[in-house]
Parts: structure tokens; C-alpha cells; sequence
């Protein structure tokens, strides 16, 4: 049965502060409103540059709590002023020495429903996160939303399956998987592993990464944002490569049961001839 819910995502310059960088996602999510849209996703740490092209103490003060700090008590009040939910990725501190690359879910009422803290960690030339962030310690959890049924995985937790395997599991029919990633390093990769992993766990997955170069590195943030559905087509268009870009989209997740009773993937795996793949 058709169940259409219209999702927006928003791929981002950096506007060299906290407070202009999160009014201008504000106005991007007004706009998806009057679309109609009904969820929006950020960019990873959406209120911030991308820090981690360096390795320095003074970007620790980009952090604050979740849910108590001042971004996502403003996200939702957004969230009550638009009607929609609303995936917040921002660099978190729990205590003192605890620092996390997390997402907040907030319901289309501005409830808080809980957070994903990203589990893999790169540590590369470029994207030194394990100098700022603890591996994520908050299991897989999917939010039921007023749109449905929301998961997220961050940036590098793409190119490992075992978690879009796992948030299948939970019961996703959406995943946001917001990012940083840049031109040189896996650009060829952007459009594989997101559609790869939406047919191999028949859900939607709203890709988001940001645009354009930044102030502490020479990353070149290439865009290309998309919205993939369970047969691992792209939803209308992909974003630019350039410039930045609000994207809403149809999604039809009727589609996901008619495509988990064509394939039957979840059907046919087999958890009892897996035991190795999680030895270390």
C-alpha cells in the first residue's frame, strides 16, 4: 500500500560562524515546510566547520550537550514551529573527556526522541576524528517518528554494512547518513555504497554531504546529495556538485514491502552461519 511521506535534506556551505550557520538551515527547513516536506536532515555537525581537517584543542568548543544544549533546544522549537521531524548531527560532549559525533531525532511536536552516536572513527589525513570523538556507544536505534520509522548512520559508518544491517534489523525505513567527505578521497565511492546499501536492507536512505571548501583544510566538500530508494534508484535528481541545495523528495515506502516480498533478502539470511564475522 502507497504510504508517501516527502523528505528534505540540505547540503550546506560553511558561513563562518554557529549562529548564521544554524539560521540559514532554519530558513532551508521553513522553505521544506512550505513544500510540504515532513522530516529534514542536516549535514554532519551542521552548526559547525568541518574541524576535523586539523587537529587542534581550541575546536573542542564547538561542542555541547544532547539534548540540553542551546542547538537542539532551538531545533525544537523549529520542529514545533514547522511540523517537522528533524535529524540534528552535532559534535556532543556527555562529561569531561567524553566527546561524540552524534545526531539528535527530534519528533514533528519538538519532542526529543533520543540520539546516534557514529560508531567508526576515521583517523586520516583530512578527517582526524579520533583526536575530538569517542567511538559511538549508543547502539543502533531507530526513532518512531511521525513519518515512520527514522535511523541514522554518520559519514564513515558507510562503508561498513554490519550497521545498515543492523538498523534494518530495528525495523528502518529511512536512514539519514550525514557527512563531510571530499573529492579526493572517495568521491567514486558516493554514489555506490548508499544505493548498494539500500537495496542490500530495502529501505531509504537520505545521503548528505556538504559543499565547498572551508577554512582549515584543503578538502573539497563535492555535494552530490540524494535521496536512494530499496531498489537503489536515485529519488529525482542528485544535488549539485558546487553549490549548495535543498532537496525534497516523494518517497513511497509502500515501496519497501513490495520490494522486501520481491527479493525476500531478510528471509533468507542466515544468522547461524555468521558467528565469524564478529570474532576479532
Amino acid at each position: 500500500m502507497s504510504h508517501v511521506v516527502r523528505a528534505a535534506l540540505v547540503q550546506a556551505t560553511w558561513t563562518g560562524d554557529t549562529e548564521s550557520m544554524i539560521a540559514k538551515h532554519e530558513e532551508h527547513a521553513r522553505e521544506a515546510a512550505r513544500q510540504g516536506a515532513k522530516i529534514i536532515g542536516f549535514q554532519e555537525v551542521f552548526n559547525a566547520p568541518y574541524f576535523c581537517q586539523v587537529q587542534e584543542p581550541e575546536h573542542y568548543r564547538w561542542a555541547e550537550a544532547v539534548p540540553d544544549g542551546p542547538t537542539v533546544r532551538r531545533m525544537q522549537e523549529l520542529a514545533r514551529e514547522t511540523g517537522m521531524v528533524i535529524v540534528v548531527p552535532v559534535f556532543e560532549i556527555e562529561q569531561s573527556g567524553f566527546y561524540f559525533n552524534t545526531a539528535a531525532v527530534i519528533d514533528a511536536d519538538g519532542t526529543y526522541l533520543g540520539k546516534y552516536r557514529k560508531h567508526h572513527i576515521p583517523q586520516v589525513k583530512g578527517f582526524w576524528e579520533k583526536y575530538y570523538f569517542k567511538p559511538g556507544n549508543a547502539g543502533w536505534p531507530v526513532f518512531d517518528t511521525a513519518v515512520g520509522k527514522v535511523g541514522v548512520y554518520i559519514c564513515y559508518d558507510r562503508h561498513f554494512p554490519e550497521g545498515w544491517r543492523q538498523l534494518g534489523l530495528n525495523g528502518a525505513q529511512l536512514v539519514y547518513n550525514p557527512s563531510a567527505t571530499s573529492r579526493g578521497l572517495s568521491s567514486y565511492l558516493w554514489q555506490l555504497e548508499q544505493p548498494a546499501s539500500a537495496v542490500a536492507n530495502e529501505y531509504f536512505i537520505a545521503a548528505i554531504n556538504r559543499v565547498g571548501q572551508e577554512e582549515y583544510g584543503d578538502n573539497d566538500f563535492y555535494g552530490t546529495s540524494y535521496f536512494v530508494d530499496p531498489r537503489g534508484q536515485f529519488v529525482g535528481e542528485v544535488a549539485s556538485d558546487k553549490e549548495e541545495e535543498l532537496l525534497v523528495r516523494d518517497l513511497d515506502f509502500g515501496l519497501i514491502e513490495e520490494v522486501r516480498r520481491q527479493w525476500a533478502f531478510y528471509r533468507d539470511r542466515r544468522p547461524d552461519a555468521y558467528e565469524g564475522l564478529v570474532e576479532p
